[in-house]
């Protein structure tokens, strides 16, 4: 007899990154609902604390099961091509399996895996959900990593081909991201369902308000914060403009996370001088509790021609703490949010009017409340963990009926 529900992915539990938590997340809560719940996954090298995870284990009812691969250091584009493939080339040896089950969810990183588990859907009758956390090639191509021309594009729209032709149900982030795949994919309407990511601090103990580090690197300034990628598809010179802008006055940017951009973003601080800046590594657990406990307002942001390839999952855990957001991007469903009163949004080039956002908060502290209330109200309407998983409850009643 067939399982209900198979994810695959490459990162899950117990690895600490949004694209391991919000699968793992969705895995429990179709768990609690009464379906079956496997996982074939990448082995967690990286973002982890310990070591010795089995290949092996089953957590609260769900069987998973890590595949071991090639993992190259993922900070050069060389790097993260290898560990792509070599993940999805462990998928599909173990392809057979998939015969086992009545339906899969896989997500859109690595790019390759949705092709792969796509011919279950070909060769078995198993259904698909595809999540779209990224659009490829798209993400290439916007930020000029690879020209349209590219081999490898021409395998991502050939795979994106595939997928459209055979998926059951596509999960998109957002609303433009939603509109993109119905303008671009040639996708049934009502077969793509915009289901928001989420943030939910499992485990987490309260932060350090006695004796939070981070405030002895602050010292009570107004604190602008950017936490999560620093890569690709994020704009970190309209941030350094304001940054540039804003060295000489009371505030204090605290940046914190990975990605191929946080290196220049060190050597120009140290380069130019720029003293009111801190600059450390992916935080998790308690240590981004705490500097998210500090935080007056917070950064996200995508260049310019991004918005609706993908999402800044780190926008949900500001608005669960309540703190305003500052947005450098197109128009999109963060934006949305902001103009109802979560913050301030400039487009992309506009780093004087960012400063200049920053230094109107730091003077309202009033207005400055009024935003956290907001971003707080938001979150509770929208984003909560039990609001948007309950949405994946019902796509999987739809496919395979009352659990």
């Amino acid at each position: 007899m067939k399982k209900d529900i198979l994810f695959a992915c490459q990162f899950f539990y117990p690895e600490y990154i949004s694209s391991a938590q919000l699968p793992f997340d969705t895995a429990r809560t179709l768990k609690a609902a009464g379906y079956s719940v496997d996982v074939l996954c990448g082995y967690p090298r990286e973002y982890l604390d310990g070591s010795g995870i089995p290949v092996e284990e089953a957590v609260e009812g769900i069987h998973i099961r890590r595949l071991k691969y090639i993992q190259m250091d993922r900070s050069g584009f060389l790097g993260r091509i290898v560990n792509y493939f070599s993940f999805t080339f462990m998928v599909l040896l173990n392809l057979p399996k998939l015969r086992s089950y009545r339906s899969i969810v896989v997500y859109s990183n690595p790019p390759v895996l949705p092709w792969i588990v796509s011919w279950a859907k070909a060769l078995f009758g198993t259904k698909l959900v595809f999540v779209a956390y990224d659009l490829y090639p798209e993400v290439a191509t916007v930020t000029q990593t690879l020209g349209e021309g590219n081999p490898i594009c021409k395998l991502m729209n050939h795979i994106n081909r595939c997928i459209c032709r055979r998926a059951d149900r596509i999960v998109a982030l957002s609303g433009e991201m939603r509109a993109y795949i119905l303008n671009h994919r040639n996708y049934p309407e009502n077969a793509v369902r915009v289901i928001p990511n989420w943030y939910a601090d499992h485990g987490v103990v309260t932060p350090n308000r006695e004796n939070n580090p981070f405030r002895q690197v602050t010292r009570g300034r107004f604190t602008v914060s950017y936490f999560g990628n620093m890569g690709t598809m994020q704009d970190m010179q309209t941030i350094l403009q304001a940054v540039r802008e804003l060295k000489d006055e009371d505030v204090f940017f605290l940046f914190a996370g990975h990605g191929n951009k946080m290196e220049a973003l060190k050597q120009t601080v140290q380069a130019e001088g720029i003293e009111n800046i801190a600059v450390y590594p992916f935080l998790h657990g308690q240590d981004f509790q705490n500097a998210l406990e500090i935080s007056d307002c917070a950064l996200v942001t995508l260049v310019p021609g991004a918005t609706g390839l993908c999402v800044p999952s780190k926008t949900y855990s500001y608005m669960m703490q309540g703190i305003p957001l500052l947005a450098v991007m197109d128009e999109g469903d963060i934006v949305s949010d902001i103009e109802q009163g979560a913050g301030r949004w400039v487009r992309n080039g506009e780093g004087g009017l960012l400063a200049q956002y920053i230094r109107e908060m730091k003077a309202d502290p009033q207005s400055l409340q009024q935003m956290r209330l907001t971003c707080r109200r938001l979150y509770e309407t929208k984003y909560t963990e039990e609001i948007c998983t309950k949405q994946y409850i019902s796509l999987f009643r739809e496919l395979l009926g009352q659990a």
